[in-house]
């Protein structure tokens, strides 16, 4: 944790080093002084890999996802990024093992997500796993809870989708 934040405070000076040589009118080294400043916070933040895993699972290019989570070290991600990490990873597995991709879900839950959406798309893999598995109850409250968490709508067709399948009697009809 120290070593993070002694990265955090070296790039924050970085910036106020190069916001110092743009104002004195040293453009040239403000601009080699802010390439090495956007370098250093994004090692420190650590979560490209997991940007990248994210746009190729969006893009349905599950090697290259796998591939980009990897190369994630785990332990060094903060608790959120962990959380997320679990989930991407959850939602590539659950096509081969649904216990894995179940344990990987609820283990991102209970580390947290920070967006409402990432939340309920969570939870809506996990009402999949329990309408294979014919527990109707735990994945009609999951879907309810999923519904609440989706404020904006952008869910709808896909919740729709689960629950047609679980009243057609179980989630292997989606595909």
């Amino acid at each position: 944790m120290l070593i993070r934040l002694l990265k955090i405070l070296i790039a924050a000076a970085s910036c106020a080093y190069s916001i110092y040589l743009f104002t004195g009118g040293y453009t040239g080294a403000g601009i080699g002084m802010l390439i090495l400043t956007i370098l250093l916070a994004l090692m420190s933040l650590r979560s490209m890999r997991l940007v990248m895993a994210f746009v190729y699972l969006r893009q349905q290019k599950m090697d290259d996802a796998k591939k980009w989570l990897g190369r994630v070290r785990v332990n060094q991600l903060w608790t959120k990024q962990r959380g997320y990490y679990y989930f991407l990873m959850g939602s590539l597995t659950m096509e081969q093992n649904m216990n894995d991709a179940e344990r990987l879900l609820k283990q991102a839950l209970s580390l947290g997500l920070k967006h409402k959406h990432d939340e309920a798309a969570a939870k809506l893999n996990l009402a999949v796993v329990a309408s294979t598995r014919r527990k109707v109850g735990e994945a009609t409250k999951l879907l309810n809870e999923c519904k609440h968490l989706d404020e904006k709508g952008t869910m709808t067709k896909d919740i729709k989708m689960v629950e047609d399948a679980i009243r057609g009697g179980g989630a292997r009809q989606m595909q």
